[in-house]
């Protein structure tokens, strides 16, 4: 993923006047307690905002105004990338550190295997289809679970559920396998041993990258497949992983005229809330790709896109970009302020990554 940045000067001045205002609605007593209210409820506005966003930052420790955001409430938290990763004891200093600021902050990783591992002592050795070759991706789910577990990761996000299904799939060196019921095989259990190992997983991309032929990273891409082909292939894997109990879904950015002709499906209510959430049944959480993928900034800015995808009932907008939370965050906070259906559709996602929060995630007996 490709990400913009900022000037440090002027990042540290949209930092302070993001952080420094007070929280609207805290209060030192008087009121209903909080355990006579939904979780969700003892939020004020400002905290509910900033548990739809997940940010990223520079270095191998959390500056300072991540560790305000986090303690204040306002993200729900961060993504970790290589260049965050040094060492096994400075990871887990890095997570202490942030779990000390207090409420249970996520903290994730893109820990697919092979190739593509932010923790790269930990597991998956094997690539996915590696994994699927071997009938060992519940295995290598659970034991990189473990591993990422005593390191203070929180999610993982995978596995990629993608089947390839075209020459040059931009994911096949990604995807466990070209035959859907295989792939729908891998993804269960994968969902399984992630759970088992301790970590939540998160099934992508939903609909469906298989038949890309470039990645959304690097430009945009329309799947023109009929929607009994996306039923064939494509969706096959994301009703096992739901099937399996995984708990969060992240939806990509290409555009599939059979769903939506006019959006991409991070920003539709049709891919999102019609078929994942109504068709296939899935109550986790829905977290977008990047938001500074090229196919998604090539449809808006950063805070329109955003936006966006929240209205289409995504529950964490993943900002991959140093400089992106200030302004996303303050603009999702003015929709919220003056509408009230938004406060509404920001409420219901907050809930969401709270009990996702809040979940047991010892192994199941």
């Amino acid at each position: 993923m490709s990400a913009p940045f900022v000037g440090a000067a002027a990042l540290v001045a949209i930092l302070v006047l993001a952080l420094a205002a007070p929280l609207e609605g805290d209060r030192a007593s008087g009121g209903p307690s909080p355990s006579a209210r939904a979780p969700v409820d003892s939020l004020s506005l400002e905290q509910q905002v900033g548990q739809l966003l997940l940010l990223r930052f520079a270095g191998t420790t959390a500056p300072p105004y991540v560790r305000a955001a986090v303690k204040n409430r306002r993200v729900a938290g961060v993504i970790l990338f290589r260049s965050n990763v040094a060492s096994p004891s400075q990871l887990r200093a890095l997570t202490s550190r942030l779990r000390r600021q207090g409420g249970r902050p996520i903290v994730a990783v893109d820990q697919e295997g092979g190739a593509v591992r932010m923790l790269p002592w930990a597991p998956p050795l094997a690539s996915q289809p590696e994994q699927a070759a071997a009938g060992t991706a519940g295995l290598s789910a659970r034991q990189a679970g473990g591993a990422l577990r005593a390191a203070g990761i929180t999610v993982s996000l995978a596995p990629v559920g993608d089947v390839p299904s075209v020459p040059g799939a931009a994911l096949a060196a990604r995807s466990f396998s070209r035959d859907p019921r295989r792939a729908s095989r891998a993804t269960a259990a994968a969902v399984v041993g992630w759970r088992r190992g301790g970590v939540a997983s998160a099934a992508k991309h939903f609909p469906g990258l298989g038949a890309a032929g470039v990645n959304t990273d690097d430009a945009r891409m329309t799947i023109r497949r009929s929607r009994a082909e996306l039923e064939a292939t494509d969706l096959l894997p994301f009703r096992a992983a739901i099937r399996a109990g995984v708990p969060l879904v992240m939806v990509g950015h290409a555009n599939y005229p059979a769903l939506d002709r006019a959006r991409i499906a991070s920003q539709s209510p049709r891919v999102v809330q019609d078929l994942l959430r109504d068709e296939l049944g899935f109550r986790g959480v829905v977290v977008t790709d990047s938001m500074e993928a090229e196919a998604s900034l090539a449809t808006g800015g950063i805070t329109t896109v955003s936006e966006r995808a929240v209205r289409a009932g995504a529950d964490l907008v993943l900002l991959t970009g140093q400089g992106s939370y200030p302004p996303v965050y303050r603009h999702l906070l003015a929709v919220a302020r003056r509408s009230t259906s938004f406060r509404g559709r920001v409420r219901e996602s907050a809930a969401r990554v709270l009990a996702l929060k809040q979940r047991d995630s010892r192994p199941p007996r």
